[in-house]
């Protein structure tokens, strides 16, 4: 195989998978979904859908125990509300440490997993979905361009110089990984971005607010949003 997607089943690592497909076609990519103890299911349905619909195949890993200590709040094992407002406004109202729901570590640990899942099935490639929305402020140190540079680096001179990472939105915001999307026909009614787990996804949350904004950029509404899921 090519290359091994970290797959979410959100609107960024969907986009990834839709990349990779179209470049090396879906025989050759490999989609990988990580359970890492969040409140709810949703996440991984959606990954399962997406998977399905690619035709690519589809593995998940359970990675929960090791954030179990953790008391983010989107994780099963932590009490925390899950904020309802932007990321603007939390890291506005904050001391410039992540915001509540960044998972520790998380990228470095699904890349890391990844790299050696990908070395073990002869992919050459390992995409995930960061963006620059995610990393400003240091909202998710860990989807920084920095950040990105020095896990590439580590895992390429870790596998023997086998595998890369490709981030191909590293340098781009939300609205513009959509229109890479919408011009791939990336089925994003199967995608599932909001914190929580409800039916419809709950439109206050973070990612709920930031997706809408970037499909309204796109002249589109959410399909999540249309009662489509």
């Amino acid at each position: 195989m090519k290359a091994l997607v970290l797959s979410s089943g959100g609107v960024d690592s969907t986009t990834c998978l839709a990349i990779a497909v179209d470049k090396y076609g879906a025989d050759e990519v490999l989609a990988l979904s990580v359970y890492y103890g969040q409140k709810h299911s949703r996440e991984l349905e959606a990954a399962r859908k997406v998977a399905e619909y690619y035709g690519v195949k589809h593995k998940e890993l359970d990675l929960a125990l090791i954030f179990a200590d953790s008391d983010c709040s989107l994780l099963s094992s932590s009490d925390a509300e899950i904020p309802k407002e932007s990321y603007a406004e939390q890291l506005k109202d904050g001391d410039g440490s992540p915001v509540s729901t960044y998972v520790p570590f998380r990228n470095g640990l699904f890349l890391s997993s990844a790299a050696s899942i990908a070395l073990s099935n002869g992919c050459t490639e390992i995409y995930y979905g960061a963006h620059s929305d995610d990393a400003a402020g240091n909202a998710y140190p860990d989807c920084s361009s920095e950040f990105n540079d020095s896990i590439n680096r580590a895992i390429y001179l870790g596998s023997g110089g086998q595998l890369s990472v490709v981030a191909p939105f590293i340098g781009l915001n939300k609205a513009q990984v959509v229109a890479k999307g919408i011009a791939l026909n990336v089925p994003y009614e199967l995608t599932w971005s909001c914190y929580e787990g409800g039916e419809r996804p709950c439109g206050m949350c973070g990612t709920c607010r930031d997706r809408a904004a970037a499909f309204a950029a796109n002249g589109i509404t959410d399909p999540a949003m249309k009662g489509d899921k």
